[in-house]
């Protein structure tokens, strides 16, 4: 049996490890369309970006560790077309790599502005380029505006505002992470936020970007209001990274669509951001643009792909650092959640919330609290768990 892992990302390399560490020892091929080894995302908006940390550090694994896997990496070639039945990947090169068993790893890609690419000092944030990019930006920009109010936007206003860059944050909510955390946690945010200098405007839909000889200069809100910038962060979402895909057979709808093996066709696979799985548990399909969830569906998929017929039934969590606060996040929060504090105090800066809805926990999120979080979990709903902790 040999194994082709299209993407060098965090899934990807994650699969590749639960391999060899589950004992498989055949070929294994990873597919990137990067030139660089696999590394790590949620420090590019913070400590890449900030200037804390050389890119180097964000590497995932040394040289001497990656080639103790045993396998080959095709770096700097994307992924163009998959022959399902044939099982089959060309790439951009011209290559064309079969293999008995595909994992799809290709993660996201940012969404954008129409004719934003053309725009000198407009950036997106996803690869490690991106990140190198928009730091040199920062550093010599007089304005910054970041058109999205999730968890991105704001990591990366709270890094801009930390280098000295006046930043706005621009976006519909009325509050940073609003949809997710409810208003009691999102206002929390927001102020602290503005308590370090991020200008909010927030309540109103970007509809476009301003410019002048080539070069942005401002954000448009559907208000009629122009936010000037000469740095324009565009970080309103990603969308799955299947466009290759199309043609192919499989069904992709907000991703590659797979059952609860994370199985989307026979011998292929997906994982990470860009896998749309049947969660039993909870009965949906469920797609999570986690670190976390990268490194746990990896696994499960190896397992499955060496005759472990299990469903794939995680625990959502998810984290983001702004600033001094560290918010770790177990299960799932709803912006209509009955919420209460459980431990800690908001007024000193470290607690723990529940979220409940019909009585029921299904969400704990810890405010400098991770560890007192993670003790938690065992309190979410079965609906959650599936009966355990």
């Amino acid at each position: 049996m040999t194994v082709l892992v299209v993407g060098a990302s965090a899934a990807g390399l994650g699969t590749v490890e639960a391999l060899r560490r589950k004992g498989y020892a055949d070929r294994i091929t990873v597919l990137g369309a990067e030139a660089h080894l696999p590394y790590d995302r949620p420090p590019l908006s913070k400590q890449v970006l900030s200037g804390h940390w050389e890119s180097s550090r964000t590497q995932l694994r040394p040289a001497e560790r990656l080639s103790a896997l045993d396998a080959e990496f095709v770096l700097g070639d994307a992924a163009v077309s998959l022959d399902v039945r044939e099982r089959i990947v060309h790439s951009a090169s011209g290559r064309s790599l079969t293999a008995d068993e595909i994992v799809i790893a290709t993660g996201l890609r940012p969404r954008t502005f129409p004719g934003q690419t053309d725009l000198d000092g407009v950036h997106v944030l996803r690869t490690l380029d991106d990140a190198l990019a928009l730091r040199a930006g920062l550093l010599s920009c007089s304005r910054a505006v970041v058109v999205g109010d999730g968890v991105l936007g704001t990591e990366i206003a709270a890094s801009a505002a930390g280098m000295g860059v006046p930043v706005t944050l621009a976006g519909p909510q009325p509050a940073p992470l609003a949809a997710q955390f409810g208003p009691v946690i999102s206002d929390l945010l927001a102020e602290s936020h503005t308590s370090r200098g991020v200008v909010l405007r927030l309540g109103a839909a970007v509809t476009g970007l301003d410019s002048r000889d080539g070069r942005v200069t401002g954000v448009r809100l559907e208000t009629g209001e122009v936010l000037p910038a000469d740095v324009v962060v565009v970080a309103f979402g990603a969308a799955p990274a299947t466009e290759w895909l199309e043609g192919s057979g499989l069904a992709l709808a907000n991703g590659v669509v797979c059952d609860s093996r994370c199985r989307a066709a026979e011998g292929i696979h997906a994982v990470g951001d860009v896998a749309r799985w049947h969660h039993e548990t909870l009965d949906v399909a469920l797609r999570l643009e986690n670190r976390t969830n990268a490194t746990e569906q990896a696994g499960h998929v190896a397992g499955v792909i060496l005759g472990d017929d299990r469903p794939y039934t995680p625990v959502p969590y998810f984290w983001t650092d702004q600033f001094d606060t560290k918010i770790h996040v177990h299960g799932i929060l709803s912006a209509d959640a009955d919420v209460s504090t459980v431990e800690g105090s908001v007024n000193e800066g470290r607690f723990v919330a529940e979220y409940r809805r019909n009585g029921a926990v299904t969400g704990v999120l810890g405010w400098n609290m991770p560890k007192q979080a993670r003790l938690r979990r065992p309190e979410l709903t079965g609906v959650l768990t599936g009966g355990k902790p």
